[in-house]
C-alpha cells in the first residue's frame, strides 16, 4: 500500500493547499472600502486565526489604514502578527480557564474601540471553543460540562452550536451587538456542512435563526436536557416564557452595520484534491453527497461504494473518490482515545476485509484537514483490506476496538495512523479512495 498511500498524502496536501488562509483572507480584505489612515480593529478566532490574522494585517497596511488593536486566538502559540494585536492561546475541544480568559480579554479590547471604528472579524472551525465562555452569572464548569455531554452525544454540528451559542457570551450574534454600529466585516472559512454563518464557530456576528423551543427540543430528543446544569435549564425556560429575551435576530439594528461571508470551504479543498488526482494520472469523482451521521456506517457506505466502482475500473487504470463531509461519534458518557475520521476508517477497513479478493486495489485515507482528529495527535488514518488483520496480528481485537471508540490504539498497531500536524486551516474533513483494477 505504500505507493497508494504516498499518493493519498500528497491529495490530501493538496486539498489543505487549496483551503489556503493566507490567499483567501487577502482577497477578501480587498472588498473592504477602507479609507486613508481609517482605524481597523482585527479579530481573529479558530484554528486558522494566525494565518488569516497575518494576511489581514499585511493587506491592511497596505491600504495604509490604522490598526489600533485588535485580538487573535488560536489553539497553538505564535506570534502576534502585529505590535498592537495580542496573541494568545484558547483552549479546543472544550472551553476551559485559557478560553474564559480569551473571552474577557475580547470585552477588553472592544470596550477600547472608538465607535466609529471599523472591525475585522476572521472566524474559522475551533472558534466555538476557543473564546468559549458562559452567559454572565453562569459557571464556567457547568458551561465546560455542556461542551463535554454534547461532544458525545452523537448530535451534528448544526445542532450543537444552536445549543452552545445559546449559552455562550459571544455566540449567535451577541459580538455585533458590543461592536455596534461601527462597520464590522466579518470573513469565514466554514467547517461546516452548508457553510452556515449562524453555525461557524457559534455566528458571533450574525442572527441566530434558532428558536429556544429548537434548542430546548434537541437537548431533549439527545437525552441531554435533564444532564444540563439547572442554570441552563432556567435560562432556556426563562427564554422559552419571554420572561428572558431571545438571541440577537435578523431585524435588531446591529446587524445593519454588519457585512459577513463565506470565504473558504469544503468544496474549495474538493476541488484542489480532484485536481490534484487528475495531474497524478487518476480519474477523480467528487461525490455529491457530504459524508454525515454516525462515523463507523460512513465508513461502511465508502467501503462498499469503492469495492462497487472496482469491477467497473478498467486495468491498469487508478480511480480517486472524493468525499467532503464531517460525521459524528456517540460517545455516551465515555472519553476514548480516537475520532470521527479513524472511526470511519477503522470501520472501512472492516468492511474491505470481509470482501476477500474484491478489497484487492483499494486504499482510503480519511482526515481532518485541520490536521487533528478527536482529542488525538493523527488527523485520521489510511487503510486497506489488510489493516484489520494487522491490528489483529498485533494484539488487538480491532471489533473491540470499533464497538469502544477505541480506533486510535487499533489503528496505531497496524501503523495506520495519519498524522500530519496541524494545518492552520479547517475545512471539515475529507476522505478519499484510490481504487485500481
Amino acid at each position: 500500500m505504500s505507493g497508494a498511500r504516498e499518493l493519498l498524502h500528497d491529495l490530501y496536501g493538496a486539498a489543505v493547499g487549496g483551503a489556503n488562509v493566507e490567499s483567501l483572507t487577502a482577497s477578501a480584505l480587498a472588498s473592504v472600502p477602507l479609507k486613508r489612515r481609517e482605524r481597523v480593529w482585527v479579530f481573529a478566532f479558530g484554528k486558522a486565526a494566525q494565518g488569516m490574522a497575518s494576511a489581514a494585517v499585511t493587506a491592511l497596511q497596505r491600504s495604509l489604514a490604522e490598526i489600533p488593536g485588535g485580538l487573535v486566538v488560536a489553539p497553538e502559540p505564535a506570534e502576534a502578527p502585529f505590535g498592537t494585536v495580542s496573541a494568545i492561546v484558547g483552549d479546543h475541544p472544550v472551553p476551559s480557564r485559557r478560553s474564559f480568559l480569551a473571552a474577557a480579554r475580547i470585552n477588553d479590547v472592544i470596550t477600547a474601540k472608538r465607535g466609529a471604528d471599523t472591525g475585522i472579524v476572521l472566524i474559522s472551525g475551533g472558534a466555538s471553543s476557543l473564546i468559549g465562555a458562559p452567559l454572565r452569572g453562569m459557571s464556567e464548569a457547568d458551561f465546560t460540562q455542556l461542551y463535554t455531554l454534547l461532544f458525545g452525544s452523537g448530535l451534528d454540528i448544526q445542532s450543537m452550536n444552536a445549543i452552545r451559542k445559546r449559552l455562550s457570551l459571544w455566540g449567535a450574534g451577541r459580538m455585533a451587538l458590543r461592536l455596534a454600529p461601527a462597520p464590522t466585516y466579518c470573513f469565514a472559512i466554514s467547517d461546516v456542512p452548508g457553510d452556515d454563518l449562524a453555525t461557524i464557530g457559534s455566528g458571533p456576528c450574525v442572527p441566530d435563526p434558532t428558536r429556544v423551543h429548537e434548542v430546548i427540543e434537541a437537548l431533549q430528543r439527545s437525552g441531554l436536557y435533564a444532564q444540563i446544569a439547572p442554570a441552563f435549564q432556567r435560562y432556556l425556560s426563562d427564554v422559552a416564557r419571554g420572561v428572558t429575551p431571545e438571541t440577537p435576530k435578523a431585524t435588531h439594528p446591529a446587524f445593519a452595520h454588519v457585512t459577513a461571508r463565506v470565504i473558504a470551504n469544503n468544496t474549495v479543498a474538493l476541488k484542489a484534491a480532484a485536481t490534484a488526482a487528475r495531474n497524478s494520472g487518476c480519474h477523480a469523482v467528487i461525490q455529491e453527497q457530504p459524508l454525515v451521521g454516525d462515523a463507523a456506517a460512513a465508513g461502511a457506505r465508502v467501503a462498499e461504494t469503492l469495492l462497487r466502482s472496482r469491477e467497473t475500473v478498467a486495468p491498469g487504470q487508478m480511480h480517486a473518490f472524493i468525499w467532503g463531509g464531517e460525521t459524528t461519534v456517540s460517545l455516551n458518557g465515555s472519553t476514548p482515545a480516537g475520532g470521527r475520521c479513524q472511526e470511519l476508517a477503522l470501520a472501512a477497513s472492516k468492511y474491505l476485509a470481509n470482501a476477500g479478493e474484491r478489497a484487492a486495489g483499494i486504499t482510503l485515507l480519511a482526515a481532518g484537514t485541520d490536521g487533528r482528529d478527536g482529542p488525538t495527535d493523527a488527523a485520521g488514518a489510511v487503510v486497506d483490506a489488510s489493516t484489520w488483520t494487522a491490528i489483529l496480528n498485533n494484539g488487538r481485537d480491532p471489533e473491540a476496538a470499533l464497538r469502544a471508540h477505541e480506533s486510535y490504539d487499533a489503528l496505531a498497531r497496524a501503523n495506520a495512523l495519519f498524522a500530519p500536524g496541524t494545518t492552520g486551516t479547517n475545512v471539515m474533513d475529507i476522505t478519499i479512495g484510490l481504487v485500481r483494477a
